[in-house]
């Protein structure tokens, strides 16, 4: 696909490498919006807002973050108009298929979170074989979170946890944080150290809810498709003037 040139290709003089978060993750709204401004239909926002995405994800090698982790589609967006939803699914195969060869040339290991069974069986073949194929890749993780609701992955790490305090294999004085998080789909990935929304919205719309306990969030007015590498610097330079305490005082 063809992206549009852009600047800041290196990691702007303004920021502190140090002080970069590791990890980003972004709620990537306004798709509808930005394709409503331009006249064009609904799905026309979501072949720009892949553009956007691929762009970040070089903006964020390219800086130095460790990860990226992306909420392409909730558990609540089945309920958008069935050809918005077809689409979709679709667009996911056919960039899966496309981008293939370029994440594994760029040493990006990707994975896909979320009720993944749900979804289209040739969908699910090409986001195991993404995954399979780029598995031992030691640059930045991206992780795009499918058929992904918060509440749901916290019922589901429940009920894990539960039938195996039923089988015997735990026992409830076990359970902590730390065994719970290793039945989060996100086991493995530090949590965000900063959260980032488009279009203005402030909400998280049920996104790594137990994982953003302690993440900064920023909200930028701009539209998804026109969040660029400018947008991105404004972001994290308003991530190093935060005071992350943790809950504690300094």
């Amino acid at each position: 696909m063809t992206v549009k040139p852009t600047v800041l290709r290196d990691l702007p003089a303004d920021l502190e490498r140090e002080k970069l978060p590791r990890h980003v993750a972004v709620i990537m709204d306004g798709n509808g919006r930005w394709a409503k401004r331009q006249g064009l239909p609904r799905i026309m926002g979501h072949r720009r807002g892949v553009d956007a995405l691929k762009e970040l994800l070089r903006c964020c090698k390219d800086w130095g973050v460790q990860a990226l982790t992306a909420y392409a589609f909730s558990t609540e967006n089945w309920g958008r108009p069935l050809e918005e939803v077809e689409f979709l699914m679709m667009l996911f195969e056919r960039v899966i298929r496309q981008e293939i060869d370029e994440l594994i040339s760029e040493d990006v290991r990707i994975k896909f979170v979320g009720n993944l069974t749900s979804l289209p069986g040739t969908l699910q073949t090409e986001i195991y074989r993404s995954m399979n194929l780029t598995q031992h890749n030691q640059g930045i993780q991206f992780t795009v979170a499918t058929n992904y609701g918060g509440r749901q992955e916290i019922i589901q790490v429940c009920r894990e946890i539960a039938t195996k305090v039923q089988q015997g294999k735990l026992q409830p004085e076990d359970i902590n944080e730390a065994l719970f998080e290793q039945h989060l789909y996100t086991v493995g990935t530090c949590h965000p150290d900063l959260m980032i929304r488009t279009s203005g919205e402030m909400r998280v719309s049920n996104f790594l809810l137990w994982q953003i306990a302690y993440s900064e969030l920023y909200v930028s007015d701009t539209l998804w498709p026109d969040f660029d590498r400018a947008e991105f610097h404004r972001a994290l330079c308003a991530y190093q003037q935060r005071d992350r305490r943790f809950g504690k005082v300094n």
